[in-house]
């Protein structure tokens, strides 16, 4: 019902070729339809065929899932620019209810020799550079620029939103966001900003005929792996990032989560994306392990859990970008504002620790919060009431799909031996759900710790600053007089990601942002530590192999590196005297 009738259709079609409307040329049937409706012609149409204009009658060509049926669907692979089924599939059950609701099929051991050869294919010149095929940085211009207009589609918006939601529950207004992002990446990247990427400079040189060209150049064959938690974003920018720069990415994604990918891929390859630009592997952590040992690729881009990214680091000799685990800190400073802003900044809290039950890296793990804070307002009074409101029923609070009931309980109950400390509101598991066991269903949780029990010793800042991936965090105070056991505790700290400093007090917020490092930090009443939208650097700081994601800034330094050519042609001097040294 959504599509024209085919006798509507035709007739398009018919005046695209006869070149009344527009020009078919090489772009296919569809595509040049969608140019005749993009260019004016939407607004001659019929309703029916207004809605091909939006970029809807893409779906029918490339979407093969359905997010609101029991069952959804299966997940191939992608290598030598075609999709690939293995005899090993994996079940992926519904964090809501524990049914079967899609099938992986993963790549094992036997099978890594396709992806290992295809990868291999391409030169550490990459698929394209400033130097070889640079009409292919307008490619990507173009295709995004389609992708953009697609995800603008309420129709293509919504059936990821959905998709999203159901892989990993989280709200609607979480998950629209992510899709939201996701476009206005695109948008930034629609046209000419891909080449811009790779836009070098030159310096002269000593004498006549001498210059030197600075370059950013791809690494060739590259691989990214990532997380649950964005199935949509985080895998869509750091792949575009990757072949925007020239670079041929193997793409491994969490295989709970993996078919949102999988459909977005189609949607690219739809949208002019050469398929064969891509390989897209479903494996276990070992048998991607394997694929990278054999394959040897230039960079990998890696973001997910600290030890997995040591790990990564050494066997990969140093060749990585890490985007790992972020112990995300708040600094709430001695300006105590009016109420309502008070209340606003309880809504941010709440927010920074429980939005998507806490399962976001830069999600707020520890608040310090100043005694004119703690003592003097209802602010924790603020946080524990909309912590209570939220539900499964608007996902508010939903399924934790990396750490169980038992390992929250038990993280409580090791900080509970800490010296005066508290369970401020939650520490309960959800009642009335049908959650699988394997999967956590914990309240929003915060815990009380003192900052002298903190500090402590080894052992008791190592418990206390633990992360717990899911609706849990810890709560301190401090006078003036101890802030410098603040910044001691940022400054022990391993993770480095985003931070937050709520305070307008300009020479309270100097200090801290001068003793600290985190790499996204927000500063000002508003603070927050969550948020990666697509304006700014999103990554940690203080590691030479901190991955960054989204902006111009971020592509360049992950995705490619500086190679120098000096031009020295000439003329050589008749009378050079061609000393000896």
């Amino acid at each position: 019902s959504t599509l024209p009738r085919r006798s509507e259709k035709s007739k398009l079609r018919f005046r695209v070729r006869a070149g009344k409307e527009g020009k078919e040329g090489e772009e296919g049937e569809d595509m040049a339809l969608f140019r005749y409706l993009q260019s004016g012609g939407a607004a001659r149409a019929t309703p029916l065929c207004q809605q091909l204009a939006l970029g809807s009658f893409n779906m029918s060509s490339w979407a093969t899932c359905d997010p609101e049926a029991p069952y959804i669907g299966k997940v191939s692979n992608v290598v030598d620019g075609k999709w690939v089924e293995y005899a090993s599939s994996r079940e992926v059950i519904d964090p809501m209810n524990g049914a079967t609701m899609a099938h992986v099929h993963e790549a094992a051991e036997k099978d890594l020799s396709g992806f290992v050869n295809c990868l291999n294919k391409c030169p550490k010149a990459g698929l394209h550079n400033p130097l070889k095929l640079p009409e292919r940085y307008l490619m990507y211009g173009d295709v995004s620029l389609r992708v953009a207009e697609s995800l603008k589609d309420p129709q293509i918006e919504s059936f990821f939103t959905k998709l999203i939601m159901r892989v990993a529950p989280k709200s609607r207004a979480q998950a629209l966001g992510e899709v939201q992002v996701t476009r206005k990446f695109f948008e930034n990247f629609g046209g000419d900003n891909v080449r811009f990427l790779s836009k070098s400079f030159t310096a002269p040189g000593d004498y006549t005929g001498q210059r030197t060209e600075g370059l950013r150049w791809p690494f060739g064959p590259v691989a990214l792996i990532t997380p649950f938690n964005f199935p949509l974003e985080i895998p869509a920018l750091q792949l575009m990032g990757a072949l925007y720069m020239g670079n041929k990415p193997v793409l491994k994604v969490d295989s709970k989560v993996s078919i949102v990918m999988s459909e977005f891929l189609k949607l690219l390859n739809h949208c002019g994306m050469p398929l064969d630009d891509v390989l897209f592997v479903n494996c276990d952590g070992a048998t991607m392990h394997s694929l990278l040992m054999k394959a040897k690729p230039q960079n990998t881009l890696f973001t997910g859990s600290q030890a997995v990214a040591e790990l990564l680091a050494k066997d990969l000799n140093g060749k990585v970008k890490l985007e790992d685990a972020g112990f995300d800190w708040k600094i709430m400073g001695p300006d105590v504002p009016s109420s309502q802003e008070v209340n606003y900044i309880a809504w941010k809290a709440d927010q920074d620790a429980y939005a998507f039950s806490g399962q976001k890296c830069s999600a707020q793990s520890i608040l310090f919060m100043h005694e004119n804070w703690y003592d003097k307002t209802t602010f924790i009074e603020l946080i524990k009431e909309r912590a209570a409101r939220r539900n499964l029923k608007d996902l508010t609070i939903g399924p934790v799909l990396s750490v169980t009931n038992q390992e929250i309980q038990s993280h409580i109950s090791n900080l509970l031996q800490l010296e005066k400390a508290e369970v401020l509101f939650g520490g309960n598991t959800l009642k009335e759900h049908s959650i699988p066991s394997c999967y956590g269903s914990f309240e929003p949780t915060a815990v009380f710790v003192p900052i002298e029990s903190m500090l402590k010793d080894e052992e008791s800042f190592k418990l206390v600053t633990k992360e717990i991936f899911g609706p849990f965090q810890i709560i301190t105070k401090f006078s003036d007089d101890e802030l410098p056991k603040v910044l001691e505790a940022c400054e022990r700290m391993s993770a480095h990601l985003t931070a937050a400093l709520v305070s307008n007090d300009v020479l309270f917020r100097n200090k801290v942002l001068a003793n600290t490092c985190n790499g996204t930090t927000y500063a000002g009443l508003r603070a927050r530590t969550t948020g990666a939208p697509q304006n700014h650097w999103f990554g940690p700081a203080g590691d030479p192999r901190a991955a960054g994601i989204g902006t111009i800034e971020a592509i360049r330094s992950v995705w490619s590196c500086h190679r120098e050519i000096i031009f020295d042609e000439g003329p050589i001097p008749e009378s050079s005297p061609l000393t000896q040294s």
